[in-house]
C-alpha cells in the first residue's frame, strides 16, 4: 500500500510537472517602451467643448500566449499630465487644476494603473478586455479594446471611463445641479499607444 501511494506520488508530480510545462509553452511577457509610448486623454464639456494631452507610463508589460494577448499590466505616472491643446498660462492653469484636488489630487495619488483581467481574441489583431482600473485609489471594471499594427509591431488600445466613480467630482452633473454650459462630462476617452522593446 505505501509502495503504491509512493508510485502514486511520483506520477503525480510527473503529471503535474507536464501540465506547468505545457501551460508556459509559447508564453511571453512584452516589455514596452515607455519612452515613445503614452496615453491621450480626452474629455469634454456638454457645450462640445473639449481639451485632450497626454500621461506617460512608469511601466507597462503585455502577456501573450502564442502570439495572442492574454494579460498585461499598466503604471501610469499622474505627475506627467499634460494639456496639449493649449500654450502659455492657459496651459499651465488647466494642467494644475486637473492635476489638484478638483480632479485627480495627483500629490496623493501620484500613479493609477490597469491591469487586465479577462482577454479574449476577435481576430488576428484585435482583442476586448476586461481591467481593473484604479484612479485616486478606487477600483473599477473597465472595457478595453486592443488592436494590433502588423506593420510594426505596435498595439493601441482605446477605453472610456466614467470619472465619477472615482470621486473626480469638478463640473460633474453626478454631484452638481444647475451647471449649464459648464458642465463637463463623466466620459473620459482614452486612446493608449504602445511601442514593444
Amino acid at each position: 500500500m505505501i509502495f503504491y501511494v509512493l508510485i502514486n506520488k511520483k506520477v503525480m508530480k510527473k503529471i503535474l510537472f507536464l501540465f506547468v510545462l505545457t501551460s508556459f509553452i509559447g508564453y511571453s511577457q512584452q516589455n514596452i517602451d515607455i519612452s515613445k509610448s503614452f496615453v491621450k486623454w480626452t474629455g469634454s464639456q456638454i457645450s462640445g467643448k473639449s481639451h485632450f494631452g497626454t500621461l506617460n507610463f512608469k511601466s507597462a508589460k503585455l502577456k501573450f500566449i502564442k502570439g495572442d494577448l492574454v494579460g498585461g499590466n499598466f503604471i501610469v505616472d499622474m505627475m506627467s499630465m499634460s494639456v496639449d491643446d493649449l500654450t502659455g498660462r492657459g496651459k499651465k492653469s488647466l494642467e494644475g487644476h486637473l492635476m489638484s484636488d478638483d480632479f485627480f489630487s495627483v500629490n496623493d495619488f501620484s500613479t493609477s494603473s490597469l491591469t487586465l483581467n479577462n482577454v479574449k481574441k476577435v481576430s488576428s489583431d484585435e482583442f476586448n478586455a476586461v481591467g481593473s482600473l484604479t484612479i485616486k485609489g478606487i477600483t473599477h471594471d473597465v472595457s478595453v479594446k486592443f488592436f494590433r499594427n502588423l506593420i510594426d509591431q505596435s498595439m493601441s488600445a482605446i477605453l472610456t471611463f466614467d470619472r465619477s466613480k472615482y470621486d473626480v467630482k469638478y463640473g460633474s452633473g453626478s454631484f452638481f445641479e444647475n451647471l449649464g454650459d459648464k458642465l463637463i462630462l463623466d466620459e473620459i476617452e482614452l486612446e493608449v499607444t504602445l511601442y514593444m522593446i
